[in-house]
């Protein structure tokens, strides 16, 4: 296994695939069950879903559509969206998702955080940190969707989630999102030298040298990207693919 872990992270929506461009006018590209096929025969490592949908409808996971994607991944995939209970945690985990990623409700309910790390492990907790710039060039966490704002920072919120017993955290940049400019290097610097957990760096990878850059210049454990991994050339033309792992070792060497 790498190094540094080089994950998809899909969107859900409605029970399709999406895709979008800073957290807007997300476009469907297909079925989860097909993306999750596909990545089985380039052998990824890890998969992260997200239910774009749960949290602004205020519904439970989608535990039918949890269960298809569980019973044809060949690796550890990790599920947010719509959690707000320890027992949609334990069925999610009774299921075979091996992370639980938290996002709103580590906000408005962070006992949450701490309650799932007692019952199932740091390790199997994850917080997902919406992040977006503010005019004055600060910047900010958001949850429901990024749209709302929590008037926190990003290093006062990871080292919060850290000291509730999260086990990892996505840091997720809302303003690099879509735009295949690669990562926010000082973003995640941030939150990296602020805490002692894993990091996994999110939002405007578009190609394998925004993989590199941000591992030379950050010291995150891992990379997620969604639209390399979707889409093909200039007019984005779905294509589901991921690297060669060969292509991956030499990258980080």
């Amino acid at each position: 296994m790498l190094r540094t872990r080089v994950i998809p992270v899909l969107l859900l929506q409605e029970g399709g695939l999406v895709k979008g461009h800073k957290f807007k006018n997300h476009k469907y590209v297909g079925d989860p069950i097909n993306a999750v096929k596909i990545f089985n025969e380039k052998e990824v490592d890890e998969l992260i879903f997200l239910d774009i949908s749960a949290t602004p409808q205020r519904r439970s996971p989608d535990f039918s559509l949890i269960a298809d994607i569980a019973s044809e991944a060949f690796m550890p995939f990790g599920y947010g969206g719509g959690i707000t209970t320890i027992h949609q945690i334990e069925k999610l985990f009774s299921l075979g998702v091996e992370k639980a990623v938290i996002n709103t409700s580590a906000f408005y309910n962070p006992a949450l955080i701490t309650k799932a790390a007692s019952v199932s492990g740091s390790q199997s907790v994850v917080v997902s940190m919406d992040i977006k710039k503010t005019l004055f060039g600060n910047y900010e966490v958001y949850v429901e969707n990024g749209q709302s704002k929590t008037k926190m920072s990003p290093v006062d919120y990871a080292k919060k989630m850290q000291d509730l017993g999260a086990g990892e955290l996505i840091v997720s940049s809302i303003d690099r999102e879509g735009t295949e400019k690669g990562y926010d290097i000082e973003l995640l610097n941030m939150v990296g030298s602020a805490v002692d957990i894993p990091v996994v760096g999110l939002g405007g990878a578009g190609c394998l040298q925004d993989l590199a850059d941000a591992k030379k210049q950050t010291s995150v454990s891992a990379l997620a990207a969604g639209d390399m991994f979707v889409f093909y050339g200039k007019h984005k033309a779905v294509l589901i693919t991921y690297p060669k792992y060969s292509e991956l070792e030499k990258l980080f060497n």
